[in-house]
């Protein structure tokens, strides 16, 4: 419901249910619901509903809705004030056309006076405060929703940004693959360039999401593994540990990817005698873990370049506390892991 038929919906609810409490006071108090009494009780409703929006109108006018709290309070108490005075002079006018000469001058006194008008300041009052808190209670969710848009829009600039760092950056490691092997075995590297289109092709589609699924990264992993098998040959052992159940799983894209593209970089490539690299998906007690483990040693200052660094960065935007990536030396070998801690992701 928009904010303008909240405000009717209100307005016309609340003096009419103040009107259904004057009629039941006069009935309790035993009196005659008379031409004179409907009339009045009519009349405070209408009169109350007239002069509070020609009062809400002012406000908007003179930019009161846009004002400090410390500035608004004194205005509203005297605009409170002002507006019951007018109301309850209409109102004796009203009851002065209804009854004429039987209306008992004797009973306005100035002290009844006073009275009617602060009771009716109170209720002008409250009507003040329940329509400004309403109005700074949507004023905050506008601007909540604001903010959290203005924080979608940035975060997918960033993603986008960090998406676009990862192909080129790809590209380049796995063409220095096939150019190792382009004068020395010319048929393998047309093999690489035939699971380098595979690559790139596979590359293309998932650069354009935000998620993958766990199965098609896993696809892309395994042809950059075959295309790094054909350059280190027997070097490097591959050796799958899969559960099935994961692969439905929704992740950031190249995510194993540049985890397994690490451990050859840093691990395997570094090792004259090669080594093994273990890929798995294990299902934990809360989540799920994607996990790269190679033979080597973790050194002290390893550079882990853009490509990590791009995951650990669009990790902290699409999951924030829910993901985390960690690398570290277990025995004889290193292993690179992404944690989801929950099973929606």
């Amino acid at each position: 419901m928009k904010a303008r038929s909240i405000y009717w919906v209100a307005q016309l609810s609340g003096w009419f249910a103040y009107g259904g409490l004057l009629l039941f006071s006069v009935i309790g108090r035993g009196e005659v619901l008379d031409f004179e009494v409907s009339v009045s009780i009519a009349s405070w409703v209408v009169v109350g509903i007239a002069l509070t929006h020609l009062q809400r109108y002012v406000f908007i006018r003179l930019g009161w809705l846009d004002r400090k709290l410390s500035q608004l309070v004194p205005r509203l108490i005297v605009s409170s004030g002002i507006t019951a005075t007018i109301i309850y002079s209409i109102l004796l006018f009203i009851d002065y056309l209804v009854k004429g000469d039987d209306l008992d001058w004797e009973r306005l006194t100035f002290s009844l006076f006073i009275v009617s008008v602060a009771f009716m300041g109170f209720l002008i009052l409250f009507w003040n405060a329940i329509y400004f808190t309403f109005h700074f209670f949507q004023k905050s969710r506008k601007q909540e929703v604001s903010n959290l848009e203005l924080t979608a829009s940035n975060r997918e600039s960033e993603l986008k940004n960090l998406r676009s760092q990862l192909n080129p950056h790809f590209l380049f490691n796995s063409l220095n693959s096939i150019r190792a092997l382009v004068d020395i075995e010319p048929a393998k590297a047309k093999t690489s360039i035939t699971t380098l289109s595979n690559l790139l092709r596979q590359s293309l589609m998932m650069g354009k999401e935000n998620m993958v699924t766990v199965e098609q990264e896993l696809d892309m992993v395994r042809n950059y593994l075959d295309l790094e098998k054909i350059r280190f040959e027997e070097r490097l052992q591959v050796q799958w540990e899969i559960d099935d159940t994961l692969l439905s799983k929704d992740i950031p894209p190249f995510s194993v990817q540049m985890m397994a593209e690490n451990a050859v970089k840093h691990g395997i490539s570094n090792r004259k005698e090669g080594g093994e690299v273990i890929v798995s998906t294990l299902k934990t007690d809360d989540g799920f873990t994607l996990q790269i483990t190679n033979s080597g040693k973790l050194g002290t200052s390893v550079d882990l370049g853009v490509g990590i660094q791009n995951i650990k960065q669009r990790l902290q935007l699409q999951f924030g506390e829910r993901a985390e990536y960690s690398l570290n030396q277990v025995g004889e070998n290193v292993v690179a892991k992404i944690e989801f801690r929950d099973e929606r992701v």
